[in-house]
């Protein structure tokens, strides 16, 4: 049986959670909820990166991604724009993308994704 290992741990969460060969990391949010939305999802994508790297993976290997949006309507366009752009061609995980209230009042999207090692 895996070892299911635990990063970045707090009581409420884990930030990346590694089993059976597959990472999982928690939403992410962008470092300054002050850019716009292409802004904010540049920064997540970085984020993915570096968590993906650091644990033995990379964006390639992206399995499935939920990405949540404060306004689908006003700025789906603009993060499908930067996530287009910033994934390997041939490379598409499963996807899904909702609206959803989110933490704090200028965070406009939130990425998880999950992927191989």
């Amino acid at each position: 049986m895996s070892t299911i290992e635990r990063f970045e741990t707090n009581k409420r969460m884990s930030r990346v959670v590694k089993y059976n060969g597959i990472l999982f990391l928690s939403g992410l949010t962008a470092d300054n909820p002050d850019d716009d939305v292409q802004g904010q999802t540049r920064s997540i994508l970085a984020k993915i990166e570096k968590y993906l790297q650091a644990h033995g993976s990379s964006k390639d290997k992206i399995l499935t991604a939920q990405i949540w949006l404060k306004d689908i309507d006003r700025d789906f366009a603009g993060m499908n724009e930067v996530w287009d752009s910033w994934l390997p061609e041939g490379t598409a995980p499963t996807r899904a993308t909702g609206e959803s209230k989110l933490a704090a009042p200028k965070l406009l999207v939130e990425i998880i994704v999950s992927a191989a090692v």
